[in-house]
């Protein structure tokens, strides 16, 4: 009973001089590093001449017959004619 009080109170000492030990940050350097953690608000996109997924595909088709079609749709939107590299 006694080992049992005597470590709760070691592990409580602990716990105190982990905690005493930080840092304390200012309220603007808490708030930086709030905002540095938060995602950006806007995204960079970058307009290509060749879509790299409509290129792959047609590779892929020209090398092989497609099972179920499933890129047509998108090659649709992409303005390529679908499956024109197949015989």
């Amino acid at each position: 009973m006694q080992d049992r009080k005597d470590l709760e109170k070691e592990l409580e000492r602990e716990l105190s001089e982990m905690l005493s030990d930080q840092v304390v940050d200012s309220e603007e350097e808490r708030r930086k590093k709030e905002r540095s953690r938060l995602a950006p608000k806007y995204e960079v996109r970058i307009q290509t001449q060749l879509d790299p997924i409509v290129e792959e595909t047609l590779k892929y088709r020209s090398m092989g017959k497609e099972i179920d079609g499933r890129y047509d749709g998108y090659l649709k939107r992409a303005g390529v004619s679908d499956r024109k590299e197949e015989n």
